[in-house]
């Protein structure tokens, strides 16, 4: 009589399992996950509040030397142990440097269209032309025409924020024309 011997034999493993105090194969340890991997919600909540905590950081880099004018900061008074200025033949009037806003306004009527003229005429303020910190150069024209994105002078608005793009110019520069209520009449990149 032979004996058939089944054709799928699993290795010797020291013993039936039943049999007490016999050998035991190892166990191997689960490899643990990481704190990252076991909670993906967290971590990616962690992540974009961390992305925006760095834009929050650079925008405001520049605000500190913007912001605020106390002693430190203040231009002194002129003593009289220091050199006074020569006197120019230029009036008093040239001699003050210009708001942003007039210059601005100058550039356009020295280099805009008959459009863009009649546009700068209702420019009543301009900020953040000064300066570039890099990250995101902001600049806000303010005006005195009514009615907002909608309104009927939203042309004149989009006029301005071409015109400005003209005046400066920044690789990541946004430009926002603003009505007189406050309300965005148009913006643009410069």
């Amino acid at each position: 009589m032979s004996q058939q011997h089944p054709q799928n034999q699993q290795p010797y493993q020291g013993g039936p399992a039943a049999y007490p105090g016999g050998p035991v194969p190892p166990q191997q340890p689960q490899p643990k996950k990481s704190w990252f991997a076991r909670h993906k919600v967290l971590t990616a909540l962690g992540g974009v509040f961390a992305f925006f905590m760095v834009l929050a950081i650079a925008a405001s880099g520049d605000d500190a030397d913007k912001g605020s004018t106390t002693a430190a900061t203040a231009p002194q008074k002129q003593t009289a142990a220091e050199p006074v200025e020569a006197a120019d033949d230029k009036p008093a009037e040239e001699k003050q440097e210009l708001s942003q806003a007039d210059q601005f306004k100058a550039f356009i009527a020295k280099n805009g269209t008959a459009a863009e003229k009649d546009a700068a005429q209702h420019v009543t303020k301009v900020q953040g032309a000064d300066g570039s910190n890099g990250i995101l150069d902001a600049a806000d024209v303010y005006t005195d025409f009514t009615g907002g994105m909608m309104g009927p002078h939203q042309g004149e608005g989009k006029l301005l924020a071409s015109a400005f793009a003209d005046w400066k110019d920044s690789k990541n520069g946004l430009v926002t024309i603003y009505d007189e209520g406050g309300e965005i009449l148009s913006n643009g990149n410069f």
